[in-house]
């Protein structure tokens, strides 16, 4: 099993994380025992105080999904630090902010709760993966509520650990995105929304259609 806090798990054990094909791989190209050690020493299955700080000071993640088929999506989500919330070292939630109206992500987390976030700060270089099941709950699920928040998505942690930073580009960020949901300011409609080809399927009550 991978290592629970600062308790790692011995080499050689069996792992929760490779299978038969990541095997078949590693010994092809020499790096069983590579992987081994990082599995024991950096693979955890709670979040520590550092994870926790990487998180939440983020302003967007990858998330990875996959249907009932096995058929995979990878979305962008972004919004202002601390959008992103650990709620206890096993636990972290994020919200659904109105999108495209597709559910593409979520809709797979529904069939299939297994996920995948991938945390990057591109300035300084650094990453960090997150695996886990998640749950879909209502938006006043968690407090305080998020700023226009659908419903939000509460993630159980099965394993965290860092990557190697090598091919990250360093980038700069210039501007934080105005359709980010704010408390006390009003969300401007995206261009899109008013296309010929979406006015008129937009939902009930959409700030848009008014």
């Amino acid at each position: 099993m991978p290592c629970t806090g600062d308790d790692p798990q011995g080499e050689g054990a069996m792992s929760r994380l490779f299978g038969d094909s990541h095997r078949q791989l590693q010994r092809r190209f020499d790096t069983e025992r590579l992987a081994d050690r990082i599995e024991s020493l950096l693979v955890r299955d709670r979040l520590t105080d550092e994870n926790r700080s990487f998180i939440e000071a983020a302003d967007m993640f990858f998330l990875a999904t996959a249907d009932a088929a096995g058929r995979p999506n990878c979305s962008y989500k972004g919004g202002d630090p601390g959008f992103v919330r650990v709620l206890d070292p096993g636990t972290l939630v994020f919200p659904s902010y109105d999108g495209n109206g597709m559910y593409l992500s979520t809709g797979n987390a529904v069939e299939n709760p297994n996920v995948g976030l991938l945390f990057i700060d591109f300035a300084n270089r650094k990453r960090l993966r997150v695996n886990g099941t998640a749950q879909l709950q209502a938006a006043d699920a968690v407090q305080p509520p998020y700023a226009e928040a659908q419903f939000i998505v509460r993630v159980s942690v099965r394993e965290a650990f860092p990557n190697c930073p090598r091919y990250i580009h360093r980038l700069a960020g210039v501007e934080r995105s105005e359709f980010v949901p704010r408390p006390g300011v009003a969300t401007p409609v995206p261009g899109w929304k008013r296309m010929d080809w979406a006015v008129d399927v937009l939902p009930a009550g959409d700030p848009a259609a008014q």
